[in-house]
């Protein structure tokens, strides 16, 4: 009897670390649990980012990669600049969509153009270049990337610019968060 609890006793305690670890692991990987709303002209937790230096556009977090185990994350992003629009770029890791929810836009995906108007739904697939340029006075767009990536610390950073940063400055931050810039933006013709 005493051989069976002395087992018993070493194997509760070799097994209490391991879902002490567990706990902890699911911890900082977790997946909310729980649905949530997020009120229109509202961020998932509050703040509105802007890419400030490049476009007065304004991007807020519906759904975070901390809400997906990192598997999506989805922006709605208000453009406040006509003729605005990112450099030509990749992603090599995300695959990226937009819905058109209000005003015009050009896009441009490999060698293809496309003009968007509300309604519309755009696919970008990773590791092919991509742009877009604003049409109109204001627009909206829902982006989604696939996975989330390191988008949402991205903007984290342009909305800390106060000045028009160089070329330089974009291209690298750009690559810390996983892009690749790889031409300007596109132009109205």
């Amino acid at each position: 009897m005493k051989m069976k609890r002395g087992k018993f006793i070493l194997t509760a305690l070799a097994v209490f670390p391991l879902s002490l670890f567990a706990k902890i692991k699911t911890n900082l990987v977790s997946r909310t649990g729980k649905g949530f709303k997020v009120n229109a002209g509202e961020a998932r937790f509050g703040e509105h980012y802007k890419m400030k230096g490049v476009t007065s556009n304004t991007l807020d977090i519906k759904i975070s990669g901390s809400d997906t185990e990192n598997e999506i994350a989805v922006f709605e992003q208000t453009g406040l600049t006509p003729n605005g629009g990112p450099p030509l770029h990749i992603h090599p890791f995300q695959d990226e969509w937009f819905y058109v929810v209000e005003g015009e836009y050009l896009f441009q995906v490999g060698d293809d153009k496309y003009s968007m108007k509300q309604g519309d739904t755009i696919f970008l697939p990773r590791n092919v270049q991509h742009a877009f340029i604003q049409l109109t006075e204001k627009g909206k767009m829902i982006v989604s990337y696939s996975p989330a990536g390191k988008m949402e610390d991205f903007f984290k950073v342009t909305d800390k610019w106060t000045t028009r940063p160089t070329k330089e400055e974009i291209v690298k931050v750009f690559a810390e968060h996983d892009m690749q810039v790889v031409g300007p933006g596109l132009r109205v013709d």
